[in-house]
């Protein structure tokens, strides 16, 4: 979505006269709520995504053990306990310690903490995610990240609800970004991979809230499920409602590659 920012910002200053726009919003403020937006959603959907990862790695590699530490040349520390198929509750707890430089070019450090009430693949499982001192690149993140199998749906793909509460990231200037979501996200790709995350596609719906480091408030609804690829990451369709502050008109729809603003159409590229 960061790459749409800016041509907002210009459509927004070209569909309006400067005093409308005055009187309406301080523009760059939208936008910079915007931008922060496009960041922390990402932080979050790839917490969503490495979060369950982890489980599923968890449990290949369970066994008879009560606990076992999983050290990877190229990963975090990842723990179980207890270790075994049975066994739940599970904490399953990931360790980036200092700093791990990830396959997507992201580096994470600190401790993510799951904890897991059956398999990921389990109907009606909870993965309930909190943070220790951990860091997406340099934005700290905090708040509690909840996942529900919800079963599958008539076409054989596993639902998840998705809840983010309190979610807050620091940047590294110290301003803050507040977010929430409740959302469904359905897995239709790569789920007979499950031990590879990055041939997973989903789809999202849902609604999501969110506070600017300025105090501007944002939300964006889903209109038509938006197609996420992870790697590469891009969304592939969809539509997407935006409202931020008094501008309560702006539709992405990635079906036809075109930005609706207060009624008027141009095409974006992403």
């Amino acid at each position: 979505m960061k790459k749409i920012i800016a041509p907002i910002f210009a459509i927004l200053l070209a569909s309006c006269d400067g005093e409308t726009v005055k009187n309406t919003l301080d523009t760059t403020v939208a936008i910079e709520a915007l931008t922060e937006y496009s960041t922390v959603n990402k932080v979050f959907q790839d917490i969503g995504n490495n979060s369950g990862d982890a489980v599923l790695t968890s449990e290949g590699t369970a066994s008879a053990s009560a606990k076992l530490t999983s050290t990877k040349a190229d990963g975090p520390v990842i723990t179980i306990d207890p270790m075994d198929f049975t066994s739940f509750p599970k904490t399953i707890t990931i360790d980036y310690g200092m700093g791990v430089l990830c396959k997507d070019g992201i580096t994470r450090k600190g401790i993510v903490t799951i904890v897991s009430s059956n398999w990921y693949g389990v109907e009606g499982s909870m993965h309930t995610s909190t943070f220790t001192n951990y860091y997406h690149e340099e934005y700290k993140v905090e708040g509690t990240h909840v996942v529900e199998n919800l079963g599958e749906n008539t076409d054989g793909d596993l639902e998840y609800s998705v809840t983010i509460t309190d979610g807050k990231i620091t940047t590294s200037t110290g301003a803050t970004i507040e977010y929430t979501e409740d959302s469904t996200r359905t897995w239709v790709a790569g789920s007979d991979t499950p031990l590879n995350i990055w041939d997973d596609e989903y789809l999202l719906d849902g609604i999501q809230h969110g506070r600017s480091s300025k105090g501007v408030d944002y939300s964006l609804t889903v209109e038509e499920s938006l197609h996420f690829a992870l790697l590469p990451r891009s969304i592939k369709a969809g539509i997407l409602d935006i409202d931020v502050a008094s501008i309560e008109d702006i539709k992405l729809n990635y079906n036809t590659k075109m930005v609706t603003i207060l009624g008027k159409n141009f095409p974006f590229g992403i």
